[in-house]
């Protein structure tokens, strides 16, 4: 593996175009589904070619109402963090984050959620994964991204949705629902984030992908997310994620 209530249920009865509604559907439930640990590295490859690395360990669980991740920047030390994302369906989602010595976590201002360990091209908000909640869902019909045969599902947030985003599109395998490939178009500067996803394969019965690629459209260098090893099925729970974990370094 690499890497409710009346409000949800709403979102369940968007009108969508068949076969779009049944990716969708499975990526939401890929994501409430959620219980996995994984470790590996990522890789920020500047202009020149130049690689500067990262090792992350990875844990992801759905609790009732919310997702939650943390991301845990193991090395180098000077740039060790725990960073905590919590992904509500109603657009309400938070970023903690915790420094070695810190006595507690502190809440990520909105204005820094672009940022990343890395920079911008992998942000904070990219491990969220709120996209297949917005309000709007449109189906644009069935394509092709290399020998895959995909749905193309875009997302537009409303008012209520925190997102450095005004629109997602996601090519979701057709067989697993899975992203293939997603352009994230930034507010203010219209800049397109591109992310590719290599190594799909399911494991346990769960769909994952060993590398992700992240770019920004026009721009020199790129960001990888690579997945040395993981657990599909962690049987998390509260305590992996309670203050006292968030705060041991």
């Amino acid at each position: 593996m690499r890497t409710g209530g009346l409000a949800l249920a709403a979102l369940m009865m968007l009108p969508l175009a068949a076969p779009a509604q049944g990716a969708l559907a499975t990526a939401r439930q890929r994501v409430e589904s959620a219980d996995y640990r994984m470790s590996g590295h990522m890789v920020r490859v500047d202009e020149k070619g130049v690689r500067t690395s990262q090792s992350v360990n990875i844990k992801a669980h759905w609790f009732p109402g919310v997702l939650r991740v943390l991301l845990d920047v193991a090395s180098p030390a000077e740039a060790r963090a725990h960073v905590l994302l919590e992904m509500r369906p109603n657009g309400q989602s938070t970023i903690k984050v915790a420094h070695p010595g810190d006595a507690s976590m502190v809440v990520l201002p909105f204005d820094k959620w672009s940022d990343g360990p890395l920079g911008e091209a992998f942000s904070y908000e990219d491990f969220l994964e709120a996209t297949y909640f917005w309000a709007g869902q449109a189906a644009e019909g069935e394509t092709k991204f290399g020998a895959r045969t995909c749905e193309m599902v875009k997302s537009t947030p409303s008012a209520a949705d925190k997102t450095h985003f005004t629109g997602v599109k996601s090519w979701l395998d057709h067989a697993s629902g899975f992203p293939v490939y997603v352009e994230k178009t930034l507010k203010g500067t219209g800049d397109v984030k591109e992310f590719t996803y290599f190594g799909l394969r399911q494991t346990e019965g769960v769909w994952s992908a060993s590398q992700v690629e992240a770019k920004i459209h026009g721009h020199s260098g790129s960001t990888l997310l690579i997945i040395d090893r993981g657990t599909p099925q962690a049987h998390l729970d509260l305590k992996d994620f309670s203050p006292t974990q968030l705060t041991h370094f």
